[in-house]
């Protein structure tokens, strides 16, 4: 059975006290300026890291902003490391902004081969232009990179843009809560993508052409169908939930869809 993770961007508003009032990169800022101090770092990841055990989970997709490598030293990852031992949290994977040099995408899969993150997930437009230099630098730390999608509205342009598979080091992340927005078949994007498929992001979002996440069943995405569809292509990945809403506090409808995800699970 696959394993279930939070992934951290539900709380893209928590900095902000949930009054988020602009784009997702208001968070993403927030956050980051959020855990840069040294001297509060420590007690700011532990508050996020004992939601996740309060939840009764294990693993983590860490959210990039929460370990931002433009401020990160070695004082913030050890301090990071110790907490997720002491709690007895894993990552199912490293998740968001993943650099556009060079030099900024190999501190990104630095900070994660650090956490024992078995992949980084997101887009990377560098892979375009530099593929052989992001395959060499994955396959140097022992990495897998997840293309998560996010406009595209078909498997094939998903694919198209992660491009090949990278002697097995670039794969897909797919975000169901996308295909929600776009109106795509989830079955059938899914079973498309399955032979690529690395990792999955759990999501529901209120109504088709938006991007306003909800509790699972209270949305527009097909969350059981595409369940039960990864259970029979056999996907083995991490199932990681996400809710990311920027006027209210997220806990109560996660912990809600966590229970709805085990049943499905157990079905």
């Amino acid at each position: 059975m696959p394993q279930i993770a939070l992934g951290l961007a539900s709380y893209v508003a928590r900095p902000l006290s949930y009054h988020m009032t602009g784009d997702w990169s208001q968070g993403e800022q927030a956050t980051s300026a959020y855990f840069k101090p040294i001297k509060t770092f420590s007690e700011r990841f532990e508050a996020y890291l004992a939601d996740v055990v309060g939840f009764g989970l294990s693993m983590v997709d860490m959210w990039q902003p929460i370990l931002d490598y433009r401020w990160l030293t070695d004082a913030h990852l050890d301090s990071a490391i110790d907490l997720l031992n002491e709690y007895d949290i894993s990552l199912s994977g490293f998740a968001g902004p993943l650099g556009a040099s060079p030099e900024e995408f190999e501190r990104n899969c630095e900070i994660a081969a650090e956490l024992n993150a078995p992949l980084l997930v997101g887009q990377l437009p560098l892979a375009a232009k530099q593929r052989g230099l992001v395959i060499n630098t994955l396959q140097k730390y022992g990495l897998r990179w997840a293309y998560e999608n996010n406009r595209e509205k078909t498997a094939q342009e998903i694919l198209a843009h992660a491009g090949n598979p990278g002697e097995g080091t670039i794969g897909v992340c797919a975000d169901v809560g996308w295909f929600g927005t776009h109106t795509m078949d989830a079955e059938a994007t899914l079973r498309s993508l399955a032979p690529r498929l690395f990792h999955v992001h759990l999501k529901d979002v209120r109504a088709a052409g938006g991007h306003t996440t909800c509790r699972f069943g209270e949305g527009v995405v097909p969350l059981e169908l595409c369940v039960r569809t990864l259970k029979e292509i056999g996907y083995e990945g991490a199932l990681v939930i996400e809710h990311e809403p920027y006027s209210f506090d997220p806990s109560e409808d996660i912990r809600a869809s966590l229970e709805i995800l085990k049943g499905w699970l157990e079905a």
